[in-house]
């Protein structure tokens, strides 16, 4: 029998969650605090939502990822004895 390729597919994603997370190489594209982004948010939207999401930013020339950080910024603002 022939041995199963071990090349990886183009969307594969690494083994373990930690090696995805810190695989982008690519800078943060918000000027805002770009160096305090160490954590990853994920949520659970209808496809519907979604869509909505993506044309939004879209009409607006920004990164889904940028809109939303703006979003969360303004409606969570820091307080004044938070550490920033």
């Amino acid at each position: 029998m022939s041995e199963r390729p071990t090349k990886r597919g183009f969307a594969s994603r690494p083994g373990d969650a930690e090696s995805w997370i810190k695989a982008s190489d690519a800078p943060p594209r918000s000027v805002n605090d770009a160096a305090a982004f160490i954590a990853r948010l994920t949520i659970d939207v209808t496809p519907a939502l979604r869509g909505r999401i993506k044309v939004a930013a879209f009409q607006r020339g920004v990164t889904v990822a940028d809109m939303l950080r703006e979003l969360l910024a303004r409606e969570f603002p820091t307080d004044a004895g938070e550490p920033s």
